[in-house]
């Protein structure tokens, strides 16, 4: 049992301004700020990334496709919705970091088509999380950051000092905010992001 007292933490926090192509921030934060719709579009958030495997969030309100014997319901969402499944410690093979990188560069990029089957193309700020915002999406964020505003956090270090102090991590929970395996894994993968930036790939 996690015998770490639950520090009272809002349910997301801004950690980056204007890391967006249209100037948009990223939030970070648990499953309570990912499966709250209000708070979401209170902030403007358009799009979510959940890094957690142990976590399915539903977001369809109005599905077009009913459930139906052994099929599930399924439609639209009122946001759009992006999942990589990390496990919060070892298990992830380190590709899986380079892989949330491109993820969550994505949930900002991605060019949605102006036709009825794709309802949410409003582009606005985005939400990484997981289940408690302190781990997974704390070590894909840092990668994050690192690549994107490398003039502000020169190594992924930087970064996670950063986070740490946005997301009101308290220094007792620093070892595992993120886990040491995440670290190792987003190492890996800010290593191979370096290879690319030089291949002039990234």
């Amino acid at each position: 049992m996690n015998s770490i007292p639950a520090y009272p933490r809002a349910a997301m926090h801004r950690i980056a301004d204007a890391i967006g192509p249209e100037g948009q921030h990223l939030y970070l934060g648990g499953d309570e700020a990912a499966r709250d719709l209000a708070l979401l579009r209170a902030h403007g958030i358009t799009a979510v990334v959940n890094c957690a495997i142990n976590l399915d969030i539903n977001y369809v309100c109005d599905p077009y496709l009913p459930a139906s014997g052994d099929k599930l319901a399924g439609g639209h969402a009122p946001i759009r919705h992006y999942k990589m499944g990390l496990v919060d410690g070892p298990g992830n093979p380190h590709q899986m970091a380079l892989a949330g990188f491109f993820l969550l560069d994505g949930a900002f990029h991605q060019q949605i088509p102006d036709k009825p089957s794709y309802p949410c193309r409003e582009r606005g700020h985005v939400l990484i999380h997981c289940r408690a915002g302190r781990s997974r999406s704390v070590a894909i964020a840092a990668l994050y950051l690192r690549h994107r505003q490398p003039d502000r956090y020169p190594n992924l270090q930087a970064a996670i000092d950063a986070i740490r102090n946005r997301r009101e991590l308290q220094p007792y929970e620093w070892f595992e905010t993120p886990k040491p395996s995440l670290i190792e894994a987003i190492t890996r993968a800010d290593q191979m992001l370096a290879r690319l930036a030089d291949a002039e790939m990234l």
